[in-house]
């Protein structure tokens, strides 16, 4: 009997590990590329940060231009 009960806990614990990987897949699925981790990533820094470094150089020096 307890052969039995500790075969039946090793195949639970392997189906809960299974489901576990799925959810996980899922999720990392769900969440890859949404705008707050580009964002993070500084994926939209350069665009937008040029254009402010240059007005502000601009406004304080307009003879450098």
């Amino acid at each position: 009997m307890a052969e039995s009960a500790k075969k039946v806990a090793q195949q639970t614990e392997d189906r809960l590990e299974r489901v576990a990987e799925n959810v996980r897949r899922k999720f990392d699925k769900l969440t890859e590329g949404k705008l707050g981790d580009k964002i993070k990533e500084g994926r939209f820094a350069d665009a937008v940060d040029h254009g402010i470094d240059q007005g502000r150089r601009e406004s304080r020096n307009p003879k450098a231009r």
